[in-house]
């Protein structure tokens, strides 16, 4: 008998994808998608949905208890850029839906958590080079500092009480599927639909920012991967290092230029550099290869031509 599965935040960059993959993998009626707003057709008609705020306990339980949920993904948050501008609304979205399913699981309502975390965690202090699973963090943004906090009661909460919440530190995530929600790294994706509708582009980062950078297929099946695992195989019960591959803005317009040979990229720093310098350069994630097998299939190259393929074939 296939598990039923909430995902909390299915409406947003990463949570589309999941949603979609969760349900070709397990079975459309056995993945409730739901979000504090609609999403798109196909998310809301190919399966069970809820209009559902992720900070309201009592809403959630309802849901768990009505589809007898047994494994909670938490996609929302207010990501790095956007939490800057509200930050309060912020702290209160990303650590209350934390809460809310740590508890229900403490409560033994649901079996298994997977919520995410960010290289965000890191700060300006944190060796940028490699920078290893256990570090220096000292995060400088609301979204890391929330995010740095929730892995600590994550840590907690599966020491204390034996919750099994899993959870991954997402590098900056590439997509054609879905626009991205107001992150740092939303540049790598915005960049790709430039190159194709304008031929050019502007970049709020300065040419050789160099950031950790993932295609949002490895980001998926990752995820799924680490929910599959064996428990006694993890080590980490905070946030596993996820890495895939590190680039700059002046990389990636090269990649482009290798399928658009007249693209144009110029650049202006706005309030996001200051974000992205505090933030690592590489990742080390030997831990999660070592605990679970994990190995990234996309880099910059290969990206780069399943983006531009992709989105030309979408706007076709």
């Amino acid at each position: 008998m296939q598990k039923s599965t909430l995902i909390l935040g299915a409406c947003g960059q990463i949570g589309t994808e999941l949603t979609m993959e969760l349900r070709a993998k397990h079975g459309a009626n056995n993945i409730v998608a739901s979000d504090i707003r609609e999403g798109s057709e196909s998310l809301m008609s190919k399966g069970p949905f809820e209009l559902l705020d992720a900070t309201n306990y009592e809403a959630i339980e309802d849901v768990i208890m009505h589809y007898e949920i047994e494994e909670v993904y938490l996609m929302a948050a207010m990501l790095s850029a956007t939490a800057e501008k509200f930050p309060m609304r912020a702290w209160n979205l990303n650590m209350n839906s934390l809460f809310n399913v740590l508890n229900l699981a403490k409560e033994g309502k649901i079996n298994k958590i997977f919520w995410p975390s960010s290289i965000a965690v890191f700060g300006p202090n944190t060796p940028k080079q490699n920078t290893p699973q256990n570090t220096i963090m000292e995060p400088s943004t609301v979204y890391g500092i929330s995010k740095q906090s929730g892995e600590r009661w994550c840590e907690y909460y599966h020491k204390k009480f034996g919750v099994d919440v899993r959870s991954l530190r997402y590098p900056g995530l590439i997509s054609w599927k879905t626009m991205p929600g107001g992150g740092t790294t939303d540049y790598a994706v915005d960049i790709y639909h430039e190159a194709l509708n304008a031929g050019k582009y502007q970049c709020f980062l300065s040419e050789d920012t160099q950031l950790p950078m993932m295609y949002m297929e490895d980001a998926i099946r990752a995820t799924i991967t680490i929910m599959e695992s064996d428990s006694n195989a993890l080590t980490v019960r905070s946030s596993y290092n996820l890495g895939s591959m590190s680039f700059t803005p002046k990389q990636i317009a090269g990649q482009i230029r290798e399928h658009i040979p007249e693209f144009e990229i110029s650049y202006a720093s706005d309030f996001r550099q200051q974000i992205a310098d505090s933030w690592p350069s590489s990742i080390d994630d030997s831990a999660a290869r070592n605990d679970w097998g994990w190995k990234p299939d996309f880099d910059l190259a290969a990206t780069t031509k399943a983006m531009l393929e992709n989105l030309s074939a979408k706007s076709s």
